[in-house]
């Protein structure tokens, strides 16, 4: 399987670079791995309408970086919480069904644009919490690579 991890922003802090390393180390042994950051947009001043534009240029972004054939995954306080089991027969079933090329999206600090939300074609919330979006892409890493070893049925899922 290929999965792209398209995210806004880089990562700065070298914990967290380190931890995304060792994930991305790990997944090896299952996917082609590629991740591709979007430059964050900058806001001036603080209001609806500097971020509207903001996301919206965002988002234009990171639509230019997904094909028509790849299956988008997106981040989304408001998209479904599951299990890691359940989120590991997602990413099975998804095997099965040929869709073999998977782009899991993280926006920015202001979330993703209306028309990146439109083309995923599945909406994931790991909670109702806002967490920074360093920290969220060791956890989508983690939870990509315990899928795959609850896939194998390998020891690492407790």
């Amino acid at each position: 399987m290929k999965v792209t991890l398209l995210c806004v922003g880089k990562v700065k802090e070298k914990f967290y670079r380190e931890a995304i390393k060792e994930y991305e180390k790990r997944l090896s042994a299952y996917v082609k791995l590629t991740t591709v950051e979007i430059p964050d947009e900058k806001v001036k001043v603080e209001n609806s309408s500097e971020i509207a534009v903001a996301m919206e240029k965002e988002g234009n972004n990171i639509l230019s970086k997904i094909k028509d054939t790849q299956y988008v995954i997106t981040l989304e306080i408001l998209g479904e919480s599951i299990s890691s089991e359940k989120f590991s027969e997602k990413i099975n079933n998804l095997m099965i069904i040929g869709k073999s090329d998977v782009v899991l999206v993280i926006g920015g600090s202001y979330g993703l644009s209306d028309s990146v939300k439109k083309r995923s074609n599945y909406a994931l919330s790991f909670s109702k919490m806002t967490f920074p979006h360093q920290m969220m892409r060791v956890i989508l890493l983690e939870q990509v690579y315990r899928a795959y070893r609850i896939i194998t049925g390998a020891s690492y899922h407790k």
